[in-house]
């Protein structure tokens, strides 16, 4: 079962109620920004890495903190997990999209998603947004 796991570093970032979320291109489902570590990257390594690639900017230095690790149904490989390590944090800069990133949303944490609306990734809809939501 373990190659049919995907592990990943995501940012849960939170701006005046809303979370940002992103959707890759060639995919449906909204998830959050990062991505997979590089040999010998730490999770904030990974994590800076990718959300300059992914949106041009970075976190503030002493505002990663970790949200919770969780696990999901990938939301664009059937079949696998996603692992995923999700830090909270503040962003340094305005993002913008960048490499394969198609669409950028601020997700109002006040409401739910609305029905037939966007698609949201498994791990973000049974984890993200409840522990968000909870306070935790």
């Amino acid at each position: 079962m373990s190659d049919r796991v995907i592990r990943v570093v995501s940012a849960a970032i939170v701006r005046a109620g809303a979370l940002l979320l992103v959707r890759k291109r060639g995919t449906a489902a909204f998830m959050l920004p990062g991505g997979k570590a590089e040999a010998g990257e730490s999770e904030i390594e990974t994590l800076a890495r990718e959300l300059d690639e992914e949106l041009g900017c970075r976190l503030q230095g002493d505002s990663p903190g970790l949200l919770g690790r969780f696990e999901a149904p990938a939301a664009n490989e059937p079949g696998f997990i996603v692992r995923s390590a999700v830090y909270r944090g503040v962003l340094d800069g305005a993002p913008e999209i960048r490499a394969e990133i198609a669409e950028m949303w601020w997700f109002d944490l006040a409401l739910d998603p609305p029905p037939g609306g966007p698609v949201l990734a498994p791990l973000l809809r049974q984890h993200v947004l409840p522990a968000l939501k909870s306070g935790l």
